[in-house]
């Protein structure tokens, strides 16, 4: 995974500052099931919070893995030339850009917050 010209996602609020969907979300919701409908990804895409707990630097990535035994999910920080961890899970949409700052996603407008092993139960099988 390429973390050229990766920036730190400093710029989102903390977990406690950020807004989550309330009433005053209806309209905006509607018209993204709407576009999500209309392109077939209503059951392939959802939102989530974008938030931070603590900063990352520009060489590091978010990474889910799971324990299907557990049944637990756990994120940690890894460096993104090093994880084994390459299906991204989340994006963020970067408003006014028109190519991702990683180098995977060039001409894309997002980014990728979250990466998970494309194998089911991340981390990989041995």
């Amino acid at each position: 995974m390429s973390t050229e010209n990766v920036k730190p996602m400093s710029d989102l609020p903390q977990f406690e500052e950020a807004e989550p969907l309330g009433p005053q979300d209806a309209a905006f919701v509607q018209d993204l099931i709407a576009v999500l409908e209309k392109h077939g990804n209503v059951d392939r895409f959802g939102l989530c919070l974008l938030h931070g707990h603590f900063p990352l630097a520009a060489d590091e990535i978010l990474v889910e893995t799971t324990d299907m035994e557990a049944r637990t999910l756990r994120t940690s920080v890894e460096k993104a030339s090093g994880t084994r961890h390459k299906k991204p899970s989340q994006w963020r949409f970067l408003p006014g850009v028109h190519h991702s700052r990683r180098a995977e996603f060039a001409g894309d407008p997002y980014e990728v917050v979250l990466v998970c092993d494309p194998y089911s139960g991340c981390p990989p099988r041995q």
